[in-house]
């Protein structure tokens, strides 16, 4: 396939803010791609952008050493980071080049491992707070979630999640709460405590299971960094020291049976997550993702402390498909569990969808509403479809 011409134009994420859509046009096809954006990042991220987007996209659009390019694999994506990778331009433009070469070839999934038939599950946001929503008296936790483990098809995982969301919003109206909602599309609730939340998903777990017999389980992105000042957490009524956030994170997944812990701690407290996975990673993924940014370092240091026995894995947090692909082979060499993301300010691409299931990553967390998380939603349960027809 031969690479014939390549057009960046700059365009708004869900959060409004800027970022790239790359359109490419082979001599076989043409596909294209966008990138999103994450509100809350690890320090350790690579930068979604070097330069200005608007700066990215006139170097793009005047690199001529993109056209003719022969590009006949994934391993071809080689000759692309020569010219366009993470440094000279930065994690968004390389990831939506990336994509939209891929999308060339059709069906990206297939250029990933056409021999794939995992189809994750979603892990759903459902009531959020933390740096999604601003202003007001919202709770520390970042993202409340949902995880129905059970359900036969991602058809019906997902219709789950979307029954507890109207579910919620059901229950704050009962409650007359102030409908407030995240970046993401999940609810926010001022005034209420980490614990009334937990509650009240409890009670909507419940009544989904009663409605569809499929199984919920909950979970929680915590983002400790947000609120460690450096020597303590910083929460609304009261401040906890290390010793005591992983007391009390411990508290909650006994009395909650969280089954799903992402962040619990600051960046760098490896040996922090460490005591938690000793302590609950027989049957609770605690998760990094700030902790471990999808980089090979961050992760070596995470499996040399036995820090998490679970990982996100966002591309743009790396920056490049072939060293996100690295870091996944990696991770599961070690018998991590893997959860592929979306970021918080998004497109209406559906890429990661293609990734999760191309490298039969279990999990998908890419939220419930909003035209952005649902798009995602529906892309794999169609992949999901012609799987089956095909076998």
């Amino acid at each position: 396939m031969i690479i014939k011409k390549v057009k960046a134009k700059k365009i708004k994420n869900s959060r409004g803010e800027e970022t790239i859509k790359i359109s490419v046009k082979c001599d076989k096809g043409k596909g294209e791609a966008s990138a999103p954006s994450g509100a809350s990042k690890g320090k350790h991220e690579a930068k979604d952008f070097v330069l200005s987007v608007k700066d990215c996209v006139k170097y793009i659009n005047k690199e001529e050493r993109l056209k003719g390019l022969e590009i006949n694999s994934f391993d071809d994506l080689v000759k692309i980071e020569k010219i366009i990778n993470k440094k000279n331009l930065g994690a968004n433009p390389t990831i939506a080049l990336e994509y939209a070469i891929l999308n060339c070839f059709g069906a990206v999934w297939r250029s990933f491992n056409k021999d794939a038939r995992r189809i994750p599950r979603p892990l759903g946001n459902v009531i959020g707070g933390g740096a999604h929503i601003k202003g007001g008296n919202f709770c520390e936790f970042q993202e409340f979630l949902l995880y129905p483990f059970d359900a036969k098809t991602f058809d019906e995982a997902a219709m789950a999640n979307k029954l507890a969301h109207e579910l919620v919003k059901k229950k704050l109206k009962e409650m007359k709460k102030k409908l407030h909602m995240t970046d993401e599309g999940a609810w926010a609730i001022e005034d209420l405590t980490i614990q009334e939340i937990l509650e009240i998903l409890k009670e909507i777990v419940n009544d989904v299971r009663d409605e569809t017999k499929i199984e919920l389980k909950i979970g929680v992105d915590i983002a400790a960094s947000n609120f460690w000042d450096g020597k303590k957490y910083v929460y609304r009524s009261l401040e906890r020291n290390r010793e005591e956030q992983i007391e009390y994170i411990s508290e909650l997944i006994e009395k909650y049976k969280l089954h799903y812990v992402e962040d619990a701690l600051h960046e760098n407290d490896f040996m922090g997550f460490a005591e938690l996975t000793k302590k609950f990673g027989g049957g609770c993924m605690i998760t990094g993702d700030d902790l471990t940014v999808t980089n090979m370092d961050r992760l070596k240091d995470a499996i040399k402390f036995k820090a998490i026995n679970a990982m996100v894995i966002k591309p743009n947090q790396n920056g490049s498909l072939i060293d996100t692909l690295k870091v996944v082979s990696e991770a599961k060499k070690n018998k991590m569990y893997l959860i592929a993301s979306h970021r918080s300010g998004e497109t209406l691409d559906a890429s990661i969808s293609h990734l999760a299931i191309g490298l039969e990553i279990p999990i998908l967390k890419v939220g419930i509403h909003g035209k952005e998380r649902v798009c995602k939603l529906r892309e794999v349960a169609k992949i999901e479809k012609q799987i089956k027809y095909e076998i």
